[in-house]
């Protein structure tokens, strides 16, 4: 076959694929031979040959296999067929926990592949059936269910990588309280040596990361770029590879090209079971936007669950160019640089090679994606071209040996004797509330005035610590106790929030965001407020939730928005703040069409915003830190005096023996500390980093992320920092800023921006210093304008040349430009905008 070239869907292509996949399933499947082999249809009743070469053994009567079932269940429902020919017409049902044990030979990594599917029967709704799976400690599923999705069952192939040592190897199947568990076939597979990195690459770029033996990864994806579906049977691990076009951002970004298999070259290191060849043979690279310069990436959006470590591999094989060292390109995963200016062939030494990347990249706990782009780099000798054949995204399970939940379900530990102690405590803590609310309500009755004219003001009482396990609500119990208050906050009676709002009447929605909506308000003493009220489907709830209440009780500064009060009656999670008249800073910049500020307000508001910082860092009893600094968490009053906001993500800063704490990763796109994405460690100076990507936004009046500019300014303290180390940060200013600004104070602002965003924080001042240089900023600028009467002066920034394009604000922080669109419509409180920067 000869080479070819073609558009998406070519039919060529197809044919061509198709013919090549006949010849794969009869020559690359015979490469490797598994020292274990365990292929199990459950519920069936005899052998069951499913994928060529593959026969999958019932679960029955066969401890001569070498696996066993304890307790054995003699429960199985099948389709209503004659002659089942899948793995999804049987399954077996378990009312109990119990455990699937194989006699292993290979200790190290093993596939292990769960078939599900909730077949129809009489007997057990299997539709809802909640349960658990653990394998070899590690959680793999933690009370999953099918009605959970809301959508209509389809059959579920989960893959995971289970370590696997002397002991063998179990699986534990264990229904919830009143259901059942079920499975419809297990396959547990020995994997070859060599196919997982003992370390990947970092991202951002950094030390090498381990990939310890004994965690569990489980498959989020697995794409074959520009070709089609591979089912099993085409490849001799019996993968399955998806094709890309569901997670292209811009399809006409990219087109695909392919070549014959049989032209792909494996060098050392790279086997057939790395990858298949149909996989290599087939790619997308950048399509001919029939421009002159062609600066643009190709862009994939994979959802993930945040919280975990991902395994990336990136498979690249070079099969578009006609000579070696034409083909370089950049990488990006997550807006951080992967690879740059990237040639294929020298690693490889040849066209159609294949060849791999492992990079490993941490998901916060509130962002739910992997972004994956390629791109030209900025060089002129070579035609401008990217190319990717392959990717795959596996989860690295976590320090609590889970790959599903935070929290691992004690699976070992269920008997009579545990639900009897768990029983004994809920009707004791039930009892006691019970206890506690007629004691109350006999005091109101005999204490309360007469005939009061208004209700008396609601009393001050500590947030309660026995609230439910919910995330996102807290405990039906309602508290009315006057009991003293431990300082956290005046607790207002849902009927006084109600009424404040009109009962939350529409009218008033003032912001939206992923806590909630918020509304304004007034008090029954006439104070103007913000209501923030929870959304009980919230990503965002009782953690944040408390951490805010705690945090602004403890804290009272000028220049930090205040807590009034909050409410935690009947399941509501509501927070009542004051009321910023002038909203987020954001707003004031770009993406509205409010008159742009002036560079003295600016400043101004920069150095409110770094008071209230300083106090957190050096003022509190304990020193803060807040963790998601942004424009759209520094609100404006009426005056525009600046203030800070959402300490929903506050974190208690180190103690005197201590340099940092470490914590998991939170805070939104554009302004997290590098440091702090790559080591887990959380100091004050990673506030001092998000405020430089505050000033810069606040000189720029353009979003700190901006994925639709080119590549080199999609990031703002990367694109001002180019342009202040040339001396020429005038450059890139607010237009509307040209000829009002003294160069001397621009000089200095920018100066203070470029250490707050030095790459170590031992290398960036205190937000005492930044204060400082802002304040001294400012003066200069207060006195060259009583010096200078003449606005063109040439000490005054002149004309922004011509040639360098004004990029108008768009409101985007993270890759799906959805993170903050709310904040042009909110009139306060941009903390509950922002679900998904965090």
């Amino acid at each position: 076959m000869g080479c070819s070239r073609s558009i998406p869907n070519s039919f060529g292509l197809f044919i061509c694929l198709v013919c090549c996949l006949f010849w794969i399933s009869s020559s690359v499947l015979a490469a490797f031979r598994p020292v274990d082999n365990f292929l199990i249809d459950c519920g069936g009743t005899k052998p069951l040959e499913i994928d060529v070469g593959r026969t999958f053994q019932p679960d029955s009567g066969n401890s001569n296999l070498g696996f066993s079932v304890s307790p054995a269940s003699r429960i199985f429902v099948s389709e209503n067929v004659t002659s089942p020919s899948n793995l999804y017409q049987t399954c077996r049902v378990f009312t109990e926990t119990s455990n699937y044990t194989f006699r292993t030979n290979q200790v190290g990594r093993h596939w292990l592949r769960l078939h599900l599917y909730p077949i129809e029967n009489s007997h057990y709704n299997l539709k809802a059936a909640v349960f658990s799976v653990v394998a070899n400690g590690v959680t793999l599923l933690h009370e999953f269910s099918f009605a959970e999705s809301g959508k209509p069952p389809s059959r579920l192939r989960k893959e995971f990588v289970i370590p696997v040592d002397a002991s063998g190897f179990v699986l534990i199947l264990s229904p919830s309280n009143g259901s059942v568990a079920f499975i419809n076939g297990i396959e547990v597979i020995s994997v070859p040596d060599g196919q997982f990195p003992p370390t990947a690459v970092s991202i951002p770029i950094g030390s090498s990361v381990d990939i310890p033996v004994h965690v569990a990864l489980g498959t989020a994806y697995r794409i074959n770029m520009g070709g089609p579906l591979l089912t099993p049977n085409n490849d001799s691990l019996w993968r399955t590879w998806e094709p890309d076009y569901p997670f292209l951002l811009n399809s006409a970004s990219a087109r695909n090209g392919s070549v014959d298999p049989s032209f792909i070259k494996y060098p050392a290191g790279v086997t057939v079971e790395i990858a298949p060849n149909v996989v290599y043979a087939t790619a997308q690279e950048m399509a001919d936007a029939n421009v002159g310069d062609q600066r643009f990436n190709i862009s994939w959006v994979f959802r993930v669950d945040g919280g975990f470590t991902y395994l990336i591999r990136l498979h690249f094989c070079d099969i578009v160019s006609q000579a070696l060292n034409n083909l370089v390109f950049n990488v990006y995963i997550n807006n951080q640089t992967a690879l740059n200016s990237f040639d294929i062939s020298s690693k490889t030494k040849g066209i159609s090679a294949a060849y791999f990347v492992d990079f490993a990249a941490g998901v916060s706990m509130s962002s739910d994606q992997i972004l994956v782009q390629i791109g030209p780099p900025n060089l002129r000798n070579i035609p401008p071209n990217a190319i990717l054949n392959g990717l795959e995204i596996m989860k690295i399970s976590n320090i609590e040996d889970s790959l599903d939940v935070p929290v691992v379900a004690d699976f070992g530990s269920r008997g009579p004797k545990k639900k009897v102690v768990v029983l004994a405590i809920v009707f004791c803590l039930v009892g006691s509330a019970i206890l506690a609310l007629i004691a109350a309500a006999i005091y109101l009755y005999f204490h309360q005035p007469k005939k009061p004219k208004k209700r008396p003001v609601s009393a001050w009482l500590p947030l309660p610590t026995h609230v439910g396990h919910s995330e996102s609500k807290i405990s039906t119990v309602s508290y009315t106790s006057t009991a003293p208050s431990l300082g956290l906050g005046r607790v207002l009676a849902f009927s006084e929030v109600r009424e404040a709002t009109k009962n939350f009447d529409e009218s008033l929605v003032i912001g939206l965001g992923g806590f909630g909506k918020v509304y304004r308000g007034i008090l029954d003493n006439e104070v103007v407020v913000a209501v923030k009220r929870g959304n009980p489907r919230s990503r965002q709830g009782l953690m944040e939730f408390r951490t805010e209440i705690e945090m602004l009780s403890k804290l009272r500064h000028r220049h930090l928005v205040s807590l009034i009060g909050y409410c935690e009656e009947l399941n509501e999670m509501i927070l009542v703040y004051e009321f910023m008249a002038g909203g987020p800073l954001r707003k004031h910049l770009y993406g509205s069409d409010l008159p742009p500020l002036t560079w003295k307000q600016r400043l101004e508001i920069c150095i409110g915003a770094a008071k209230g910082l300083h106090y957190l860092h050096t003022g509190a009893a304990e020193s803060v830190i807040h963790r998601d600094v942004k424009t759209t968490n520094i609100l404006l009053d009426e005056n525009h005096t600046s203030k800070v906001a959402d300490f929903g993500l506050s974190k208690l800063g180190p103690t005197l023996d201590q340099t940092h704490v470490s914590t998991a990763v939170k805070g939104s796109f554009g302004y997290l500390d590098p440091e702090y994405f790559r080591r887990q460690q959380l100091t004050e100076k990673s506030d001092v980093y998000s405020f430089g990507v505050v000033l810069m936004e606040v000189l720029c009046a353009r979003p700190a992320i901006n994925p639709a500019l080119p590549r080199e300014q999609v990031n703002i303290a990367e694109w001002a920092m180019y342009w202040q180390k040339k001396g020429q940060l005038e450059q890139i200013i607010d237009p509307h800023l040209v000829g009002y600004v003294n160069l001397d104070s621009l000089r200095k602002f920018g100066e203070t921006a470029e250490k707050c965003l030095s790459e170590y924080g031992i290398q960036r001042p205190t937000m005492g210093d930044v204060l400082w240089n802002l304040e001294y900023a400012l003066q200069l600028q207060e006195a060259s304008v009583q010096t200078i009467a003449d606005e063109s002066s040439t000490n005054y920034i002149p004309e922004i040349p011509e040639w360098i394009p004004h990029i108008e604000g768009a409101e985007c922080e993270s890759a799906d430009r959805a993170s903050d669109d709310a904040a042009t419509r909110s009139a306060v409180f941009s903390q509950l905008i922002n679900p998904k920067g965090r």
